[in-house]
């Protein structure tokens, strides 16, 4: 299991349920990182995709518990707990790259599970009310590769790409 994320210089993700910025050469990377894979989300992350529309050509798993919650779409799978979603991922896509997609909290729960994750960083600060853990900060994550500084409408950022040296088994 992988996760991919765009942060701010405060590891922020995001504001008012949408993206801190769109920077098309990280919007191209995520597709190109996400695609033909297994993408999971929260409910917030679906509603915030264009059209509030799963992803075209991955499979989409949306964890929700709102019992009333019952998207539509195609390649949509939804997950009432952490629990049926293991079973899921185990039973039916246990030879496929599963990437953690969003948002704040679904983040949080499964990034010990997490073997890598890529990090676009975005070296500026914006309002934000979503946050990603620094893994800066975290023991067993380190810093394994960086791209050169990427610039578009005057932000600059970087790919990188971080490792877990002790993730939990699912």
């Amino acid at each position: 299991m992988k996760a991919i994320a765009a942060v701010d210089a405060n590891w922020a993700i995001g504001k008012g349920g949408d993206l801190l910025v769109h920077l098309p050469g990280d919007l191209k990377y995520f597709k190109e990182k996400t695609l033909d894979k297994v993408v999971v989300m929260g409910r917030v992350t679906l509603e915030s995709l264009p059209g509030g529309k799963p992803l075209k050509n991955r499979t989409n798993i949306v964890l929700s518990g709102n019992p009333d919650y019952n998207p539509e779409g195609e390649n949509l799978i939804l997950c009432r707990s952490k629990e049926e979603l293991f079973e899921v991922l185990k039973r039916d896509f246990a030879d496929q790259e599963i990437m953690i997609i969003g948002g704040e909290r679904i983040y949080r729960e499964f990034l010990p599970w997490c073997e890598a994750v890529y990090i676009t960083k975005i070296d500026k600060e914006f309002p934000a009310d979503r946050y990603f853990d620094n893994l800066d900060e975290l023991e067993n994550w380190e810093l394994a590769e960086s791209s050169d500084v990427q610039e578009e409408n005057g932000i600059s950022y970087r790919f990188t790409l971080y490792r877990n040296n002790a993730p939990v088994e699912m």
